[in-house]
């Protein structure tokens, strides 16, 4: 039997590998079956179970037919050798300890920048805020408008919306920017229940949150980011159903 272990190149001491395939050899455990005790009296000739349909008959011809396809050798391929580590970077032997993979495609420049010591620094594209009880006594109820939007269309208080903040709305202000002060907030918790995430391809940043509180963050979204013009409150499957 052939074994064909793949490792990465600086995990290559011999007795570790050595141990990791014999323990990959060892036989299954096999556990002795009990003895079959039928479930019906076997001392009857007639038995409680009985096909509904008779088997099927062939003939002769067929018969023999499917001796004669039986004793045609089949063609024997070579054992193919697959090697599943192929297009893994971490496995290939030219790759030093600690060297990051991300490098392969080499446009990172949507994803982060380089640092001075070449290292690859990725730029957050998700952001969530803690639970918090203090914010308790400044959010105030749902507005009459939008309590009637969520009567029609029969929305729970505590359903996932979106505030989409898009260029009409930065103000003289640059999409990193306003992204960097949302961090800042939610960081401090100052918007409840929320999480947010920037779109670079599509030039926008949506923050999540229970409808409950979505007119408590709408205001102090635009508040503390500076936002103008119109923000949309977007529904999964209802599409925009609020603007601020």
């Amino acid at each position: 039997m052939e074994v064909v272990l793949h490792y990465r190149p600086w995990q290559k001491d011999p007795a570790v590998l050595q141990k990791i395939t014999e323990e990959a050899l060892k036989e299954f455990p096999v556990r002795q079956l009990p003895s079959f005790r039928p479930w019906f009296p076997c001392h009857s000739c007639k038995l409680p179970l009985k096909p509904k349909r008779r088997p099927p008959v062939i003939s002769a011809e067929e018969a023999e037919q499917v001796k004669q396809h039986l004793s045609i050798p089949e063609k024997v391929c070579g054992s193919l050798i697959y090697d599943c580590t192929e297009d893994l970077q971490e496995f290939h032997s030219d790759l030093k300890v600690g060297q990051s993979i991300l490098t392969e495609s080499g446009n990172l420049s949507s994803l982060g920048k380089q640092s001075a010591n070449g290292r690859v620094k990725l730029r957050r594209s998700w952001s969530v805020s803690l639970p918090s009880s203090d914010l308790k006594d400044k959010i105030l109820p749902l507005s009459r408008e939008l309590q009637s939007i969520l009567e029609n269309l029969k929305l729970h208080a505590f359903y996932r919306a979106r505030w989409i903040i898009e260029p009409c709305t930065f103000n003289n202000q640059t999409l990193e920017d306003i992204w960097v002060k949302l961090n800042q907030m939610i960081k401090h918790n100052e918007l409840p229940s929320c999480n947010a995430t920037i779109q670079r391809c599509e030039d926008q940043i949506w923050v999540f949150c229970d409808i409950l509180y979505c007119e408590y963050v709408g205001s102090n979204l635009r508040k503390k980011l500076n936002l103008g013009g119109i923000m949309n409150l977007f529904v999964q499957g209802h599409g925009v159903i609020y603007s601020l």
